[in-house]
């Protein structure tokens, strides 16, 4: 093999380590990214799903402290009407016993 030849193959070896090497750095850098992209879309989920979380939780105690006041207003006007009830009944039960005092 002559000199020339010999430079050639040398040189194709140097390029093609030299190929190598930045294919390699390349893909590290490719993965890195990818690893970094997923990393902050996986951080971007967390947080979205937390704001939804605190979405709804304030929804729901909306909800609750709503129905809470009606079930408040329905009980007191239960209380009310059987507060008049039982004024009407107190008044019956008083004539009942001075009815039973005085015929006795």
């Amino acid at each position: 093999m002559s000199l020339e030849a010999i430079e050639k193959v040398s040189q194709a070896e140097t390029k093609n380590r030299e190929r190598k090497a930045a294919a390699e750095a390349e893909a590290k850098k490719t993965i890195a990214d990818a690893e970094r992209e997923g990393l902050a879309l996986l951080q971007q989920a967390r947080s979205d799903a937390e704001a939804e979380g605190k979405a709804l939780l304030h929804e729901a105690e909306q909800r609750a402290a709503t129905r809470a006041e009606e079930i408040s207003r329905n009980a007191e006007a239960d209380a009310q009407a059987l507060r008049q009830a039982a004024g009407l009944h107190l008044e019956q039960a008083a004539e009942f016993i001075v009815g039973r005092v005085v015929k006795h």
